[in-house]
């Protein structure tokens, strides 16, 4: 099969614990891994679009903390009873340069859920700032975002790491999964039962996904870490940062 890329990084959603993406990203880049092509769902989506269009990790990091983008988690709550990402359209319609995939520095895929037609659609084409909206909508919490006739929702309800866009189109891919698997003790409160009852379904397909990408990284200290829990992201960070160091030494790619 012929090959279009060399690298193609895949990144998963996970709610605030897309943090840590921005921490394997550095990492690879301090090793001179810089990835062709990014495949990303949900928060793995917002990571990677603000990548691929040309912002470094730390500069990702500094203005979701220094903007105080926090806001995005700052729910308004409309008559439908659902909430609202007020605070994340606000942030990509301000701060991301390219309003389409095409005018990114790198080519990106992001997965959602297609509401009307219950299917799994992969986007790469046409205007961007609805699609990452719309594949960050996590079920039952949030609004269904519509584009058009149709209405969205978080990609990870089918697809939580979305190798599938790249298989076949890359020399190597790694897959960055932030979700790891635990044993939740406190489930109370709608937030929450919603919260854990989305995350037991997305981690049925992502064992499966891991196994087609070639370096995985999956940092098993975010355990406990919720995909809410914005005010920890420093530590989110270096967890992806010093995971990914490890994983490269294990494969031999460091360069020192």
């Amino acid at each position: 099969m012929k090959h279009n890329y060399n690298t193609g990084l895949v990144l998963s959603g996970g709610g605030a614990r897309g943090f840590a993406h921005l921490g394997v990203i550095q990492a690879l880049e301090e090793e001179g891994i810089s990835p062709d092509i990014v495949s990303g769902v949900s928060a793995g989506s917002i990571v990677g679009a603000f990548y691929a269009d040309g912002y470094s990790p730390e500069e990702i990091l500094a203005m979701f903390i220094e903007k105080k983008i926090f806001s995005l988690i700052k729910f308004t709550v409309p008559r439908s009873g659902f909430l609202k990402l007020t605070g994340l359209r606000d942030l990509i319609r301000t701060y991301l340069r390219a309003k389409t995939f095409e005018k990114l520095k790198k080519p990106l895929w992001i997965t959602v859920t297609n509401l009307n037609k219950g299917r799994v659609e992969y986007i790469h084409q046409g205007p961007l700032p609805d699609v990452i909206i719309a594949s960050s909508s996590i079920p039952v919490l949030f609004e269904p975002h519509r584009i058009g006739k149709y209405r969205y929702l978080d990609g990870g309800i089918f697809d939580v790491l979305p190798v599938t866009p790249i298989l076949g189109h890359c020399d190597k891919i790694i897959g960055v999964n932030i979700n790891p698997h635990y044993e939740e003790e406190n489930i109370s409160g709608l937030i929450k039962v919603a919260e854990w009852s989305f995350y037991l379904r997305i981690l049925a397909s992502v064992n499966q996904n891991m196994q087609k990408c070639d370096i995985r990284i999956d940092p098993q200290k975010l355990k406990g870490f919720g995909i809410f829990d914005m005010s920890k992201a420093r530590e989110m960070y270096r967890i992806g940062y010093d995971e990914t160091k490890n994983i490269l030494k294990k494969e031999n790619l460091l360069t020192a």
